[in-house]
């Protein structure tokens, strides 16, 4: 019997990733190619569905080549991507607006609105706060551009667009698999449906919205044609994959409830795997993802550009650290984890918030990042620390209200992803502030994983997803915390709640002097 090989393909923000991996879970190729963001006016960012097209071909093409694996032997191609932007096709899949990122925040005014008047009802039903996601943005194009608005059959998202093109989709066969839906602002999380109650208080109508699916769902196969330009035989299933957030879930093995996910990228997310609902009107922060394992829920919140925080610190504070770190050949961040970790817990009482651009949960525009409690015996170390706690102390500031709201829910651990889990310095504060023990894994390219498994699972090379991921993903460091360094953390968790509080009231206005 011949090998199968399943190529994942996911459309970032920054770039487009394909990577092709075997039945045991090797990766045997990876390509990337950078994407364009379009900036039109002062708060718009756009992206062009034919720029995502274009890297998906580039990128499979370029995979095809490395690992010389026959194109008859590829069983299957599944997708995963951004998750909060939108784009809107014409019946004949044709794009009828620019991908209106979830970086893009012309929507505001529609934002402030609903977090004002409907927030308790959009957290009831749909399990997600008032934020940058397809409801706003919707609303933007219903009543600021309403012509274009009506030549819009359905409203999509780039992996599901790059998908559908490649299978030869109309617009009637428009998708979303589940793992997208809560980040609409109109589907009911209980039922599992389109909310009939959302549509009618906000004026949108249903039909713009695809059917739902599953991950593994398979939504068409290759058409001859786009066979070609990817090097690819007609016929090959493409699979509805999953939302970038709900792919790296899957691939770092968040399979039963009690684990948390670190993902600590561009944006610093922080979910736990649960299997109930619970609904955050009190504190407005957590939101609901659904998770690709259909009985479980991923829970959280997470700090837009977090990890940017780091990338500025080195790039515009510590500049002279990263001249060094080059002239002796190592990784800046590495340099600058060795002078943290000189620095006591809690940076001697010098506190970062870390929401430069924002705060996304709850949701406060108006925030922006703030250092705090710094005095003359303060060094560059002690402020790049503060900058690793501080993000650690809104993490457990999410998990403090999960456990507040849920108090069946029993933590076993947390799994790092993404560059930041590379510091073991920030992974040991982490599992400190946390006090749950924090563990690194095997594998990087988790959403590759995700997408192999669901795509096998799909064309039915594996009978049971969870255990395949699972036999694919093993902990290779558990790093413990240390419990009477978590209880000095206690009081520092409490004042930066405290602090962050009272913070709003330090920006007000701050944002008209701003645009002065």
């Amino acid at each position: 019997m011949s090998p199968q090989y399943f190529i994942g393909v996911d459309i970032g923000t920054t770039g487009t990733k394909a990577t092709i991996i075997d039945e045991e879970g090797r990766q045997l190729a990876i390509a990337y190619e950078e994407s364009k963001l379009y900036y039109p006016r002062v708060g718009w960012v756009e992206q062009k569905p034919e720029d995502f097209y274009s890297s998906a071909v580039n990128t499979v093409r370029e995979i095809l080549k490395k690992s010389q694996v026959d194109p008859k032997d590829v069983a299957s191609i599944a997708f995963s991507g951004q998750m909060a932007g939108i784009l809107g096709i014409d019946k004949n899949w044709d794009p009828v607006i620019p991908y209106d990122s979830w970086l893009d925040i012309r929507c505001k005014k529609y934002i402030d609105m609903l977090a004002e008047k409907y927030a308790d009802l959009l957290i009831e039903v749909t399990g997600v706060p008032p934020t940058v996601d397809h409801l706003p943005k919707m609303m933007w194009w219903k009543h600021e551009r309403p012509e274009i608005f009506e030549m819009i059959y359905k409203f999509t998202v780039p992996a599901v667009y790059v998908a559908g093109r490649l299978a030869g989709l109309r617009g009637d066969d428009a998708f979303y698999d589940y793992t997208y839906v809560t980040f609409t602002g109109l589907f009911d999380i209980r039922r599992m449906e389109w909310s009939e109650e959302l549509s009618k208080t906000f004026d949108l109508p249903l039909d713009k919205l695809p059917r739902v699916v599953k991950p593994w769902d398979i939504v068409g196969e290759l058409t001859s044609e786009e066979a070609g330009r990817l090097g690819l035989i007609k016929g090959i299933p493409v699979v509805a994959g999953a939302g970038d957030g709900m792919a790296c879930s899957l691939g770092a093995g968040l399979t039963e409830p009690g684990i948390c996910l670190d993902i600590a990228g561009t944006a610093s997310a922080f979910y736990v795997s649960v299997d109930t609902i619970v609904p955050d009107t009190k504190y407005k922060t957590l939101l609901h993802l659904k998770s690709v394992v259909p009985e479980l829920w991923n829970i959280g919140a997470y700090i837009n550009g977090g990890g940017l925080c780091l990338r500025w610190f080195r790039d515009e504070i510590a500049k002279d650290v990263k001249i060094e770190a080059e002239k002796r050949g190592i990784d800046p961040y590495k340099l600058l984890d060795e002078m943290a970790s000189k620095v006591p817990e809690g940076s001697e009482g010098l506190f970062f918030i870390p929401h430069l651009g924002g705060r996304a949960y709850p949701y406060n525009p108006r925030l922006r990042g703030l250092w705090i409690g710094y005095t003359w015996k303060h060094t560059m170390a002690h402020f790049y620390r503060s900058i690793l706690e501080g993000i650690a102390y809104e993490y457990h500031h999410y998990l403090r209200i999960l456990r507040e709201l849920l108090r069946s829910v029993k933590i076993t651990e947390v799994r790092g992803i993404g560059g930041g889990s590379k510091s073991l310095i920030w992974s040991q504060i982490k599992a400190d502030i946390l006090g749950v023990p924090y563990v690194l894994l095997n594998q990087e390219e988790f959403a590759a994983l995700a997408l192999a498994v669901i795509g096998g699972y799909a064309v039915k090379a594996f009978k049971d997803y969870k255990r395949t991921i699972n036999e694919w993903v093993k902990p290779v460091k558990r790093i413990e915390p240390r419990m009477n360094i978590h209880e000095k953390y206690l009081q520092y968790t409490e004042f930066y709640e405290k602090l962050i509080a009272k913070s709003d009231l330090l920006f007000e206005g701050h944002e008209r002097l701003v645009e002065e």
